[in-house]
């Protein structure tokens, strides 16, 4: 049986070439399969085809051939694409024949440098070889010159000889034969003949020749760079190295000029502080360490370069090596930033600075809006400026003014004097409604210790409760006359609400500032005070400075206070960054190394090490003084405070804040807070987040944590829930006090205060078998109470005070008898009792007492 099984074989129509596929199954099982195979399509090309020019056949040939026969073009390709590619062909062989032009022209010049530079080296070769010849001749000529004057010496000195040797009688002439046995001893024994012996004169004969391949050895180092195989030639000895080769021949040519006696030595003015390094002494000397550790040992010293010896010492071994001792102080390394005097030609004009002072709550931020046009108060807690802000504001008519903004609390006097120091103008903000208060009478003060004019505001005008003449008559009584009182100070009516009288009010102060001729240098080191200084998370410590002198720069290397660092950014008021700030420009300096003081001024220098030499003797200097300060305290003082402070009752607390100035405001506040019996003590206080140190330093101390515009941070939170320290956050300084305030009153002990209930004369004394004396009485005033405290008087003197042990109105105990009735008592733990005394009744209350 057939695999078709009598049915017509599966097969494929159509044009296409048939053919046969072989397909395997599984357990070896195959079929054949009948397929069919397309042919490939050819595009054949239109009749009018681009046909090539002979100057284009002439360049390119291949080209040609592919264009004008069809079967030498590539299958598939229409005419358009061919033309594309013929294009594109061309243009890459343009482009390889510019680039062939190009290298051309480019190793052209390479060579023709390469000649240059070959000519140039020529040159100086062989003026090196020309002065080296006439070097070598004028040596020569030297020499000559020295051998000619010997040997006329040696002729003028042959003929005086002559005479002498003549006059001498001559020795009687010894016989040959003695002559000969002399001559053979002297042979035998070595004595030196006028011949030498056989193996001296092979000495003789051999020594030039190795001078001679030493020589050339020489020569041969000499002509070029040092090999390794030249290195290792020889018989395995050290070779000289080519810096000694170059060292011989520069001794050889001074030699030849004449310059062969040795350099002078230098002297130098070493500067010497109170003690120095030894190594740094020698490095000042310019002298090998180990030379003046030398010198040293030989004075008695054993000391290695790491230590320090003193100035008395260091000086005598300066004086050893013959240089020359400057003595200076450690101070003096703050000279590099001493105020340089500006020349008057170097002065330019400034912005004014304005700080605006006030009592809180007078309206001095808003009136800073109205004049910035911007809402200052909605970024401060509670409405209450707590930090100094520093801004500028361009006028209408362009002119540049620098506003600070200081608080108006009673807890930021501090601060508000920062402010007066680097300003040049005082606007005084002086409530209409409200008069002088207490603040704004410091803050005349501060004006007046600063020296600087004073222009009086007076705010809110527009309240029907104004009184703005009341306010001029009150700053009389301060010895502030405006010039409404026909006084100097000008005064203007205000409203930061409206916006009336604003326009005046920056009339006044350009007026003020034009007057005072305000004038900085701008082209010198910048000179700056510190506003506000803060650390913040994510930029570091960061100090907003107002610069005074100079331009401060990105890039410039300042020393602050107890602090140094490179300006890594400008910020200014706007929050843009900037490159440089000129005198009278707020801006925010990141970079620093560490939170500087607010109030501290900013000194740029020249290098880091003047930064971090400054900013270390300052250091040094503050604990000193910490230092000095507890050692004045003498032990009696110390034994007499420690045992005035055993009966004061002490409220410890941990303070951390958002900036400097807040975190001294609230250290100032919190030490005004107690009396004689109990104390708030500020164990630590700083800037940033509350980290887990504070809260360990809380545990240790039983103390609560404060934060001030700060949180404390994952791990600090986690501490302080499993050590059962308590963290307070706070965001306005008079609610921060209060509480403290309230809590340091929980330490007061209650005040007792008696009150009088009554008397009670006693009539009879009678006798009771187990009770004692009990006394007979009369309620003559008030009443008697079992409760209440008893004093017995006897001729108006105190001889007894106690508690009642009974009180009895005839048989039964009673609590309390009212007056003109008898009733019977017994003291607690006391007898001595008579007929007549007088019994005083009382009543102990307890008051708590408040600070």
């Amino acid at each position: 049986m057939s695999d078709n099984d009598g049915k017509k074989t599966l097969g494929l129509g159509g044009s296409g070439r048939s053919g046969q596929v072989k397909q395997s199954f599984s357990h070896g099982r195959t079929k054949s399969v009948v397929v069919e195979t397309k042919r490939k399509r050819v595009v054949v090309p239109k009749a009018g085809a681009t046909q090539m020019t002979d100057a284009q056949k002439e360049k390119n040939p291949l080209t040609a051939r592919m264009a004008g026969d069809p079967s030498k073009r590539p299958a598939g390709i229409s005419d358009a694409e061919m033309e594309r590619r013929l294009k594109a062909l061309a243009a890459a062989k343009a482009r390889e024949a510019e680039d062939a032009a190009r290298r051309a022209a480019e190793e052209k010049a390479r060579e023709e440098e390469r000649e240059r530079r070959r000519a140039e080296i020529e040159a100086k070769a062989r003026e090196e070889r020309e002065r080296e010849e006439a070097l070598k001749a004028k040596a020569e000529e030297e020499a000559r010159a020295a051998r000619e004057a010997e040997e006329a010496a040696k002729r003028k000195a042959e003929p005086r000889a002559k005479p002498a040797a003549s006059a001498t009688a001559k020795p009687a002439a010894p016989d040959q034969a003695a002559i000969e046995a002399a001559a053979s001893r002297a042979e035998t024994k070595g004595v030196a003949t006028g011949a030498p012996r056989k193996p001296e004169r092979d000495r003789v004969e051999r020594a030039p020749e190795r001078d001679r391949g030493k020589t050339a050895r020489d020569d041969s180092r000499r002509t070029g760079k040092l090999s390794l195989t030249q290195a290792l030639d020889g018989e395995g000895g050290r070779q000289r190295s080519l810096a000694a080769m170059k060292r011989k021949q520069d001794k050889a040519r001074q030699k030849a000029m004449g310059g062969s006696q040795r350099a002078e030595k230098q002297v130098r003015d070493v500067q010497l502080p109170e003690t120095i390094v030894v190594s740094e002494l020698a490095n000042r000397m310019a002298e090998r360490a180990a030379d003046v550790v030398k010198a040293l040992m030989k004075m008695g010293m054993m000391v290695s370069m790491n230590q320090p010896i003193d100035a008395d010492t260091a000086e005598l071994v300066i004086e050893e090596f013959g240089h020359r001792a400057v003595r200076v102080s450690d101070s003096d390394v703050e000279q590099v930033i001493d105020s340089v005097e500006d020349k008057p030609e170097d002065l330019r004009p400034r912005p004014p600075i304005i700080t605006i002072m006030g009592h809180v709550d007078h309206g001095k931020t808003s009136l800073l809006d109205a004049i910035r046009n911007a809402n200052v108060v909605s970024g401060e807690a509670g409405g209450i400026t707590q930090h100094i802000g520093a801004y500028q504001v361009t006028t209408e008519s362009g002119a540049v003014l620098s506003f600070l903004d200081t608080p108006g609390h009673a807890a930021f006097t501090s601060m508000r004097a920062r402010g007066a120091q680097v300003t040049d103008i005082v606007v005084l903000v002086v409530a209409a409604d409200d008069a002088v208060m207490p603040q704004t009478v410091e803050a005349i003060n501060h004006a007046k210790a600063a020296g600087v004019p004073m222009i009086v505001a007076i705010n809110k005008i527009d309240k029907p409760a104004a009184d703005p003449q009341k306010v001029r008559t009150d700053l009389l009584q301060h010895e502030v006359v405006v010039e409404a009182m026909s006084g100097e100070v000008q005064d203007v009516e205000v409203s930061a609400k409206t916006g009336l009288g604003l326009d005046n009010l920056l009339e006044a102060i350009a007026l003020q500032a034009e007057i005072l001729e305000l004038k900085a240098n701008p082209n010198r080191a910048a000179q700056g005070a510190v506003i506000e200084a803060q650390l913040d998370v994510g930029r570091g410590p960061v100090a907003t400075v107002l610069v005074q002198h100079g331009t401060l720069r990105r890039g410039d290397i300042f020393v602050v206070g107890e602090q140094w660092g490179k300006v890594r950014a400008l910020i200014n008021d706007k929050g843009e960054r900037v490159e440089e700030a000129g005198p009278s420009v707020p801006v925010e300096v990141l970079g620093l190394n560490g939170t500087p003081e607010a109030g501290d001024v900013l000194n740029v220098v020249e290098t880091e090490a003047q930064a971090r030499e400054i900013a270390d003797y300052r250091i040094q200097q503050a604990k000193d003084k910490r230092a000095a300060a507890g050692a004045a305290t003498t032990l009696e003082q110390l034994m007499a405070k420690a045992k005035a402070d055993q009966s004061v009752a002490e409220l410890p607390v941990v303070v951390k804040a958002d900036v400097q100035g807040s975190a001294e405001a609230i250290v100032q506040a919190l030490e005004k807070v107690g009396n004689d019996e109990v104390r708030v003590r500020v164990l630590h206080y700083g800037v940033g987040a509350i980290t887990e140190s504070d809260i360990g330093l809380a545990e240790a101390s039983r103390a609560p944590v404060i934060g001030f515009n700060v949180r404390a941070n994952a791990p600090a939170r986690n501490s302080a829930n499993q050590k059962g320290v308590e963290i307070r956050y706070y965001s306005i300084i008079y609610d921060l006090v209060d509480d403290i305030k309230a809590a340091a009153s929980g330490l007061l002990s209650a005040e007792v205060r008696e009150n009088f209930i009554g008397y009670a004369q006693i009539r009879e004394v009678f006798k009771v078998t187990g009770v004692g004396k009990v006394a007979g009485c009369l309620v003559t005033e008030g009443v008697a109470r079992r409760s209440a405290g008893v004093r017995l008087l006897r001729d108006n003197v105190v001889i007894h005070e106690g508690t009642l042990k009974t009180l009895k109105r005839f048989k039964d105990e009673v609590k309390e008898v009212q007056s003109g009735q008898e009733c019977g008592m017994a003291f607690e733990n006391y007898d001595d009792i008579r007929q007549g005394d007088v019994i005083e009744i009382f009543e102990r209350e307890e008051i708590e007492r408040t600070l």
